[in-house]
């Protein structure tokens, strides 16, 4: 085991290297709290602080003046937890026929769900807006949507192919010697032992649907149905300016959402994980 002990100057490397990269996440986000508490007069100053020297909600008010938040992060609130819910739902099963019934067909389609991730969204657009116009979804909620689900469905069927495997086949093959079908074994046997998996897919494509921008920017028109990412540039003037302190309100009170899904969830899927690695 004395071969995978670090000595004292590589290990303390290894917690700065740490520090370092938790500074470097943490550093927007906490000029950006910053930025939404100064007022004005500070947002000017050539010598800007991390604390506000008169910290004020005046941006806040501000914001919710200018623009309609709340309808945009209800459009928001919508259109993510409808694409996680969808996506969840069409990729159990899916990645269930992957994990156990193994061949050619199914390492092809496991590589390209794989290689699908790495299509860019101007190569998808066209195509998904040509084929959104035949079916009449263009500026709706329903349309976008489709698009998320489609968009989150390959990185949710990768993600859960790899939980699937994980559960033992003896539990199924004991559940189809009592009689049960495939669909009973998935239904009972199968899923309530995925609970961790499929909360941490649900919460990756209800993330990525919440922030998710250039779709939304492209297919809907429409004030009132748009999201709140397309709201935001709105805090944008004419000429590429900034209105800075209601923008940084509105960006943190988007950001806000994701964060407190995962705190809720985060200590279910780390319990739900170390639950199934130990055995009675």
């Amino acid at each position: 085991m004395s071969a995978f002990r670090t000595s004292g100057p590589a290990r303390f490397g290894q917690y700065l290297a740490l520090l370092a990269y938790l500074v470097f996440l943490a550093f927007p986000f906490l000029w950006l709290i910053s930025t939404a508490f100064k007022p004005a007069a500070e947002l000017g100053s050539p010598h800007p602080s991390w604390i506000p020297r008169d910290p004020t909600l005046d941006n806040f008010r501000q914001a919710f003046d200018e623009q309609p938040l709340l309808r945009a992060a209800g459009n928001s609130l919508l259109a993510a937890l409808a694409a996680a819910l969808v996506a969840v739902l069409v990729a159990t099963p899916m990645a269930y026929v992957l994990a156990r019934h193994r061949s050619r067909l199914t390492a092809a389609a496991t590589g390209w769900v794989v290689v699908s991730q790495a299509f860019p969204f101007v190569l998808l657009i066209i195509p998904l807006f040509l084929v959104l116009k035949n079916l009449r979804l263009i500026d709706s909620l329903a349309g976008l949507t489709a698009v998320y689900v489609v968009w989150s469905l390959p990185f949710a069927l990768w993600m859960l192919t790899g939980y699937v495997r994980a559960v033992p086949v003896e539990l199924e093959e004991a559940a189809a010697v009592d009689g049960a079908g495939r669909l009973r074994v998935l239904v009972s046997v199968t899923a309530p032992l995925l609970g961790p998996g499929i909360v941490a897919t649900a919460l990756f494509a209800f993330v990525t649907a919440w922030n998710e921008f250039f779709f939304a920017l492209v297919l809907l028109k429409t004030p009132e149905k748009q999201t709140l990412p397309v709201v935001l540039t709105h805090f944008l003037g004419a000429e590429g300016v900034a209105d800075l302190g209601p923008l940084a309100a509105a960006a943190f009170l988007a950001t806000l959402p994701s964060l407190v899904v995962f705190a809720v969830i985060q200590r279910r899927i780390t319990g739900g994980v170390m639950a199934g690695a130990v055995k009675s």
